[in-house]
């Protein structure tokens, strides 16, 4: 975990040098989570601020590393943007104080970068409201989030979350929390997700750990659109992502959703992901089993997988998809695996027609999917990074 500050600092001639002597001598990194690794397997949005020894004093230069259908995150950063510290790891739902995650994360008004004094553990008693242009920027230290609810990110645009360990979230009965501008709001019913997006745009959720929660770790609903998921670690999970509010909502045809990077298990049994209406470009994950399946949907949505490496359970179903209702749905669907690798087993039946679910990503988006016997490498830091000096 870390934090990023200003600008991306140019790399000097003699750096530049001694990366690319240790690209060509460097031995292949593991699959370990967390562990320290050569720049030689970095994917693109690590290569892209990872190599920089002076992260911590330019921690904003993350904020140009996205791709897929976030873009890049640049309304997060430049002139005005608030550095704000948590000191405190209480919470108080309606009044927060200044120091506190929830402080920081829903009151500060603008741009907001947030990162943390030290390792802490911070258990939610309500869903904490995230607001528009905030970065919450775990690297550096270790930080648990736990609790009720866990991290809302409702009706807000240009959400940077990166580098926390989001676990073990309960469902809460209907509330009151503080949001934007101090103003009490009124939640219904929540599941106990670790994230979820409501009506929520240009969304960037990179690096974190996320399992064991009592509903699933990753909701992106109610018409969210230009997200990506990026070098997480989920696990230990029966639904782990689901994209798409319900069969009728369908303002979620719109939904485009970009997960790469990611690294699926072990013990998760569904979604990853299940779609409904929209669009998803699934590219260089690594599956580590499941047991009903691993990507799904229903309602006509596009789904391009690419270049995954989909390692089967030893027993049990090794068919990676799922789809419910596809013969009757009257909206087309497009359901496509290229490059992808089946170790074990795996399979994947395919639906719709050759090269159909195309991304049509714009300049900001757009990155090279690498080969799938690559995947091991790509991911083999996916999670919440130990960072010291370096990442």
């Amino acid at each position: 975990m870390a934090s990023p500050r200003t600008m991306p600092a140019t790399i000097p001639c003699h750096f530049a040098l001694a990366f690319l002597i240790a690209v060509l001598f460097s031995p292949a990194p593991s699959l370990a989570h967390g562990s320290q690794q050569s720049p030689s397997g970095l994917n693109t949005i690590d290569q892209c601020w990872r190599t920089n020894p002076n992260w911590r004093r330019q921690r904003q230069q993350l904020a140009r590393c996205s791709v897929g259908f976030s873009g890049k995150m640049t309304g997060n950063i430049g002139k005005g943007t608030v550095r704000y510290t948590v000191t405190d790891p209480s919470d108080d739902p309606l009044r927060p104080r200044p120091g506190t995650l929830r402080y920081g994360a829903t009151l500060i008004n603008g741009k907001v970068w947030i990162t943390f004094e030290r390792d802490m553990t911070i258990n939610l008693q309500k869903p904490l409201l995230v607001s528009s242009f905030t970065a919450i920027d775990g690297r550096g230290v270790t930080v648990h989030i736990t609790g009720g609810g866990c991290l809302l990110v409702y009706k807000a645009t240009d959400v940077i979350i990166h580098g926390l360990y989001i676990h073990n979230c309960q469902a809460q009965p209907p509330s009151q929390v503080i949001g934007p501008d101090s103003k009490i709001l009124p939640l219904g019913q929540v599941d106990g997700d670790a994230i979820r997006l409501v009506t929520a745009t240009k969304v960037w959720i990179d690096h974190n750990t996320l399992y064991a929660c009592q509903d699933g770790l990753l909701d992106v609903t109610r018409g969210s659109n230009q997200v990506t998921i990026s070098n997480n670690w989920f696990r230990d999970q029966d639904k782990v992502m689901l994209l798409g509010h319900d069969d009728g909502y369908i303002r979620d045809r719109n939904m485009k959703v970009t997960i790469v990077y990611n690294h699926f298990g072990p013990n998760c049994n569904q979604r990853m992901p299940r779609v409904r209406h929209g669009y998803a470009h699934v590219a260089n994950n690594l599956y580590q089993g499941w047991e009903q399946y691993a990507i799904g949907g229903s309602s006509g949505p596009s789904i391009k997988s690419e270049a995954n490496l989909f390692i089967a359970p030893k027993g049990g179903n090794k068919e990676v998809t799922w789809r419910l209702g596809s013969h009757a749905s009257k909206t087309a669907w497009s359901f496509y695996s290229v490059g992808d690798v089946f170790e074990n087993g795996a399979s994947f039946r395919k639906k719709g027609r050759l090269g159909g679910a195309k991304p049509h990503y714009n300049k900001q988006q757009s990155f090279t999917v690498a080969d799938a016997q690559s995947v091991r490498s790509l991911t083999s830091s996916s999670g919440v990074l130990k960072c010291s000096r370096t990442c």
